[in-house]
């Protein structure tokens, strides 16, 4: 298996904390984020990862390598901010198999990979993986009927709910109608229209999920982490 990782925004939320380094290198526990991304990547199978990268992007290569874990590793790096599609598609120019999976650089889940993994075999769909939180007002909210997603609400609705993980599975190509290098948004621009053309699967996932973009849950992820940070 193959993933992308979208490693290239600014984290200017987090710079207060580490104000000279990427946000995916945010040190938890003494152990920069992205390697315990990575590390759960390869216990979980996966043999190729894309790293798409823009700010301080030598400080993220040239730390993490060309083989991580096992892993082979590739990067490709936004001359100009590309937004979240912009960095997948970029990404997908380097991707190989049928199919790839994608995360954010920011955000750690303890994914059900062999079941998301399965679900995809069976159907070919696009896949958004979703997480139920106690408060959706920071992300938003994903709308589905049963496995179906059917569209998404803006932040600041308050209350437990499903969110968006920022994690999808996408069949090799799937971008192709926007140019390479070209600057969008994956979720509105993308996938808040793709729903409405096609079937959009949804897999619920229930492991751990932590997004450290913001100083709050960052120090949170110095506990509730630690346990990956062997």
């Amino acid at each position: 298996m193959q993933a992308i990782i979208l490693a290239g925004g600014f984290g200017t939320r987090l710079r207060e904390l580490v104000p000279d380094l990427p946000k995916p290198m945010a040190p938890v526990n003494g152990r920069p984020f992205l390697e315990i991304l990575l590390a759960s990547l390869s216990q979980n199978g996966f043999r190729h990862v894309v790293l798409s990268l823009g700010f301080m992007a030598d400080k993220i290569s040239g730390h993490i390598g060309k083989q991580f874990a096992g892993m082979e590793m590739s990067y490709v790096k936004e001359e100009k901010p590309l937004g979240t599609g912009g960095g997948v598609r970029l990404a997908m120019s380097q991707c190989h198999e049928d199919h790839v999976f994608v995360f954010n650089g920011d955000t750690f889940l303890d994914l059900e990979v062999s079941a998301l993994e399965q679900q995809w075999q069976q159907n070919r769909r696009p896949i958004i993986v979703g997480r139920e939180v106690p408060d959706t007002a920071r992300y938003g909210r994903l709308l589905y009927e049963q496995h179906r997603v059917t569209g998404f609400t803006e932040k600041g609705i308050s209350g437990p709910g499903l969110i968006n993980a920022g994690c999808y599975v996408f069949s090799q190509g799937l971008l192709n109608d926007f140019a390479l290098g070209s600057s969008f948004s994956l979720e509105t621009d993308f996938l808040a229209k793709l729903i409405n053309q096609t079937q959009v699967d949804l897999f619920v996932t229930t492991g751990q999920f932590i997004d450290i973009g913001i100083p709050e849950d960052y120090q949170r992820a110095q506990t509730e982490l630690a346990k990956f940070c062997a």
